[in-house]
């Protein structure tokens, strides 16, 4: 039996996990990832934490057949997670990019080159997993929502700061508010953190909602939402407090980019 090696290298994140050829991208128990594992993505700049990163993955699972990634993280973080293996220097490393092909789908990216590959990881991850009109939101260090037509079209998408990071500009740039924390509450904040808290959820749900209704302007209404990333939970239970149409379906799923890049990887095998 064949395993394949993944990697998603983020701003913030580097996640990665190993799959036997026997599963699929579109598989949804829990237990998915045979091995799994995250970390800091600014590891892979120490040689002391890239060697025991190599050391733990090269000890817990076998040689795989092929790896694959995408990386939106600076060019040299590629180089070191390239040298993590050298054991294993004869396996093919292959990279998943924004202009990177995928039968059954294409972009309308002006210029696909600038296309962030998890952005587009995610979009061939969430064709594996549904065959509907969808938006895939990827709630990060950024928030990245893409249209995904069921005739296999990539529309293109919005770029967001994410729930983190807009509540870090409100601290760092005003002179009187402070780093909120999250509290559970309803409606409008009756104090200066949930006025906060909830400022910023609006802003996200906000968006999804304004491409929910971009999509179906477009003749292209939404049947599914895939949302993922460090912030999907709350993103998710804020979506369920909406009367969204009962044919639309929306839900967290784990590892919508590696999914992707699992998928794009079969393909080039």
């Amino acid at each position: 039996m064949s395993m394949y090696l993944l990697f998603d290298v983020g701003n913030t994140r580097l996640k990665w996990a190993a799959v036997e050829s026997s599963q699929h991208p579109s598989d949804r128990q829990k237990k998915l990832w045979l091995y799994s594992g995250s970390i800091s993505s600014k590891s892979l700049n120490s040689i002391e934490h890239r060697s025991e990163l190599a050391d733990y993955i090269s000890k817990t699972l076998p040689q795989p057949d092929a790896i694959g990634f995408s990386c939106v993280a600076e060019n040299e973080a590629i180089d070191n997670l390239k040298s993590l293996f050298p054991q294993w220097a004869k396996l093919d490393w292959k990279h998943l990019a924004g202009d990177s092909t995928f039968k059954g789908i294409r972009t309308l990216y002006q210029d696909p080159s600038k296309l962030g590959a998890d952005r587009w990881a995610a979009v061939i991850g969430a064709r594996a997993l549904s065959s509907n009109n969808t938006l895939i939101v990827n709630a990060g260090t950024a928030t990245t929502i893409d249209l995904l037509g069921a005739n296999g079209v990539h529309y293109g998408g919005w770029i967001l700061p994410g729930l983190t990071m807009m509540q870090n500009s409100l601290e760092h740039n005003t002179a009187q508010l402070p780093l909120a924390t999250r509290e559970e509450y309803q409606g409008f904040g009756t104090n200066t953190n949930n006025a906060i808290i909830g400022g910023c959820d609006a802003a996200q749900i906000g968006a999804i909602q304004y491409a929910i209704q971009q999509a179906k302007i477009m003749n292209c209404p939404i049947e599914r939402i895939w949302i993922d990333g460090g912030n999907a939970k709350i993103l998710s239970t804020e979506l369920g407090k909406l009367q969204l149409p009962a044919s639309l379906i929306a839900e967290p799923i784990d590892g919508i980019v590696l999914r992707g890049i699992w998928s794009w990887l079969l393909q080039n095998l």
